[in-house]
């Protein structure tokens, strides 16, 4: 059976998860600025409780942003050392998809809108609809002030909002069903979509485990005007 080690460390939580045997064990603590002091030692003591060794892995799963600039840069650093000492392929996961998957999980939700604090007074911005299970982007990612955000064109039903970028839930025209402003991504939800791009033979090449940050892409042609 495949063994899949994730982890993620893009905003003010930090968590690991594995699939091993078919069973998920994770560990998850919301701890800002100490990502880069405890992701390691998180790593090593998930695996010393499947009792396999890092060897054993077959893939590695990071959330890729978008997020804190410095935590996602850590996941990315990591998780390439890791990949290329191993030589293993990794798979990159939104981090936004991660979080719209949490919500499917614990709030039983097919369609969510999620928004990350950019700062910067902005907001990390993408919707997601469940397909047999999988969180999937409906539209695009960005990220934009709060009064721009919208739904994908065609949207009908029930969305539901998650994401600590809901705080400035009074600055948007979206009215969701509910919100959950304190939900962040979980490696464990993070593992959940990396098992989908694994069976579909998305994993990519160590060197290939890059950061997407949205704001670097947007920023360019303000520059220009």
């Amino acid at each position: 059976m495949t063994t899949l080690l994730a982890l993620d460390t893009a905003t003010e939580a930090c968590s690991v998860a594995l699939l091993h045997d078919g069973r998920v064990l994770s560990h998850y603590e919301v701890i800002p600025r100490l990502h880069a002091q405890r992701l390691l030692p998180m790593i090593q003591t998930l695996l010393g409780e499947a009792g396999i060794a890092l060897s054993a892995v077959d893939a590695l799963a990071f959330g890729r942003g978008p997020g804190a600039f410095t935590g996602v840069r850590i996941a990315v650093g990591v998780v390439q050392g890791l990949a290329f000492a191993l030589d293993r392929p990794v798979l990159p996961v939104s981090t936004l998809a991660t979080i719209a998957q949490r919500a499917h999980r614990e709030h039983g939700v097919d369609q969510v809108a999620v928004a990350i604090d950019a700062r910067m007074d902005e907001v990390y911005w993408g919707c997601y609809r469940v397909q047999q299970g999988e969180m999937q982007l409906a539209g695009i990612e960005a990220v934009l002030p709060p009064e721009q955000v919208d739904l994908p064109r065609g949207s009908g039903g029930q969305w539901f909002g998650a994401g600590t970028g809901w705080g400035y839930g009074s600055r948007m025209a979206l009215q969701p069903g509910a919100v959950d402003s304190a939900l962040l991504p979980h490696s464990e939800d993070l593992l959940t979509l990396a098992g989908f791009a694994w069976q579909r033979g998305e994993a990519v090449d160590a060197d290939q485990a890059q950061p997407i940050y949205l704001r670097d892409n947007v920023a360019t042609p303000k520059v220009a005007r």
